[in-house]
C-alpha cells in the first residue's frame, strides 16, 4: 500500500510541477504580450477556471499525500527515503502551498476586484504593475519549490526503503 501511495504522490507532484512549469514557459510570457486590459481580463478568467476539481485533486492531493507517504515510509533509524519525503513535504507545504495561499491568491483576489470596463488606462496600468511582477516572482518560487519536491520524491522512489 505504501508503494502505491508513493506512486500516486509522485504522479500528483509531477502534475502540479508540470502545470507551474508550463505557466512559466508559455502562459506568463504570452500574457505579458497583452495590453493591460487584456492581461487583467485574461488573468481573471484563468484564475476563475483553474478552481476546478481536477486542479484541486492534484494541488491538494499532493499536500495530503506527501505527508502520508512520509509517514508510511517511516522506520526507526536512518531511513533515506523517509528523510527525502519529509524534506519534499516541507518544501511543498511552504514553497508551493504556502506561497500560493499567502502570495498568489491574495494577488488574484485583488486583481479580481478590478473593473476593466470602467477603469482608465492609467488605472489599468497601475493595477497590472502592482500585480504582474509580484505574481510572476511568487510563481517562480513555487515552481522551483515544486520541481525540487518532485526531484526528492522521484529519488525516494528509486532508493530502497530501510
Amino acid at each position: 500500500m505504501a508503494t502505491l501511495i508513493l506512486i500516486i504522490t509522485a504522479t500528483l507532484t509531477a502534475l502540479i510541477a508540470g502545470l507551474f512549469y508550463s505557466y512559466s514557459c508559455s502562459v506568463n510570457p504570452g500574457l505579458g504580450k497583452l495590453s493591460d486590459r487584456e492581461y487583467i481580463n485574461a488573468m481573471n478568467a484563468i484564475n476563475t477556471v483553474i478552481l476546478n476539481p481536477v486542479f484541486f485533486l492534484s494541488f491538494m492531493g499532493t499536500l495530503a499525500l506527501l505527508p502520508l507517504s512520509t509517514f508510511l515510509n517511516y522506520t526507526p533509524g536512518h531511513n533515506t527515503r523517509f528523510i527525502l519525503l519529509f524534506i519534499a513535504t516541507i518544501i511543498y507545504a511552504v514553497g508551493v502551498f504556502g506561497v500560493t495561499i499567502f502570495g498568489n491568491v491574495p494577488l488574484n483576489n485583488t486583481l479580481a476586484r478590478v473593473n476593466t470596463a470602467t477603469a482608465s488606462s492609467d488605472e489599468l496600468s497601475t493595477y497590472r504593475l502592482m500585480f504582474e511582477g509580484p505574481w510572476v516572482f511568487l510563481h517562480t518560487i513555487r515552481t522551483l519549490a515544486n520541481v525540487v519536491s518532485l526531484i526528492l520524491v522521484i529519488v525516494s522512489c528509486c532508493i530502497e526503503s530501510k
